[in-house]
């Protein structure tokens, strides 16, 4: 494969994405107005809610069988691997920055979590659809391909909605439970006055009768259920996204749901189709979304040269390195097996820049969207340059 065709190939994903963000950010300028912030917050809504859960549920059931389970188990553990040592290093780089106790979640998602669906199912079929393509056979490798991306999109999507909002989450409302705390403190003695309760009766406590602990103890117990029923961090570890992805592994698997729903011939194909069609919307909307924020992030982010240079290290330059050293030990351990398209996707993984969906958490939550936006706008200028030479050397590599 020519070097330039290569480079063409590369780039085209990054400039997509560019072009997104350009137009998200027109489209939020005061002149045009038609993603303020409450065009973004409904926007928004619409992709936690709608868009995201149909195109993970979908991707899913498509890419989910018995075989591919057998024969892909390793993708899920790799993006995990690549999760967590992204992670690892993301926490050095708060340390060594000193970044704001808000921002620390912002940066350990754009060190862990990578666009792995949106880049790789553009870069891997335009890979396969190439003359000289060293993967073999177009149309197989094409549906191998999409395969990868679409798996790769849901387990992602996965680690972004079960773990990384809630470090996300934690991170944003580390000021907030501060001040709370101060101010719990600070109100603690005047209301034990307010209540007429002196120190000689303070430590006094009434106790029930046997019959009236019994209800106490199995009120508490419902008391404690219901909170965590409700509570907000088990509602998000449950997200839309992460039930879409449990209802599209059922659907995959269980033959009788995948002959009726996904299978081109199935009597409910439209319905599939339908939501299939919806999901879509999804990654474009993430995108125009970043776009619009970055016009704030452009007026004044606050975000520390420090910390973009930091965050382009790790992404561009140490997470690329540690996929071959992870992907050749597994190789060498034969936990993959010998396709080449197969270990060339799972190496890439590593290659790509940060998600789209942490605007989606940073917009729900209310922080760091302009900081994010101008994270990514670095990201992915960058990626258009580093993206390019890791694709080339990870073929080389694998071929």
């Amino acid at each position: 494969m020519e070097l330039l065709s290569l480079f063409i190939t590369s780039v085209m994903p990054v400039i997509k994405v560019l072009l997104v963000l350009a137009i998200g950010l027109f489209l939020a300028t005061e002149s045009v107005d038609l993603l303020g912030p409450n065009a973004r917050h409904h926007l928004n809504n619409l992709v936690f809610y709608v868009f995201l859960p149909a195109l993970i549920g979908c991707s899913i059931a498509k890419t989910s069988t018995v075989k591919t389970l057998e024969t892909l188990w390793f993708m899920p553990v790799n993006i995990f691997i690549s999760c967590i040592i992204g992670s690892v290093l993301g926490c050095i780089l708060v340390k060594i920055t000193k970044t704001p106790p808000c921002l620390k979640g912002l940066v350990i998602a754009c060190s862990s979590a990578a666009n792995l669906g949106n880049m790789l199912n553009i870069i891997l079929p335009a890979l396969c659809e190439e003359t000289n393509s060293p993967f073999g056979d177009s149309s197989t490798c094409s549906t191998y391909g999409e395969s990868y991306a679409l798996l790769s999109l849901a387990m992602q999507a996965i680690y972004v909605w079960s773990i990384l909002y809630s470090i996300m989450r934690t991170s944003a409302n580390s000021i907030v439970k501060e001040n709370a705390e101060i101010l719990s403190e600070t109100l603690a003695e005047p209301l034990l006055v307010s209540h007429g309760i002196s120190e000689d009766n303070i430590y006094h406590v009434d106790l029930p009768d046997e019959g009236n602990q019994r209800m106490s103890t199995f009120g508490k117990m419902k008391q404690c259920f219901m909170t965590t029923i409700r509570s907000k961090s088990l509602k998000m570890i449950f997200a839309p996204s992460t039930i879409a992805a449990i209802v599209g592994v059922i659907v995959g698997i269980v033959s009788p749901f995948r002959k009726a729903l996904v299978v081109d011939s199935a009597p409910f194909h439209v319905i599939y189709s339908s939501i299939e069609f919806i999901g879509e919307a999804g990654i474009p909307s993430m995108t125009l979304i970043v776009g619009a924020n970055l016009l704030k992030g452009l007026k004044g982010s606050g975000v520390k040269t420090s910390l973009i240079v930091g965050i382009l290290i790790i992404r561009n330059i140490l997470l690329p390195a540690s996929g071959i050293v992870v992907v050749k030990a597994a190789m060498h351990l034969g936990l993959v097996g010998s396709y080449s398209l197969y270990q060339f996707t799972l190496l890439l993984q590593y290659a790509i820049p940060p998600a789209m969906n942490i605007g989606t958490i940073l917009q729900m939550l209310g922080t760091g969207e302009s900081e994010f936006s101008v994270l990514m706008l670095w990201s992915y200028v960058v990626a258009a340059f580093s993206l390019t030479l890791w694709t080339a050397f990870y073929i080389w590599l694998v071929t």
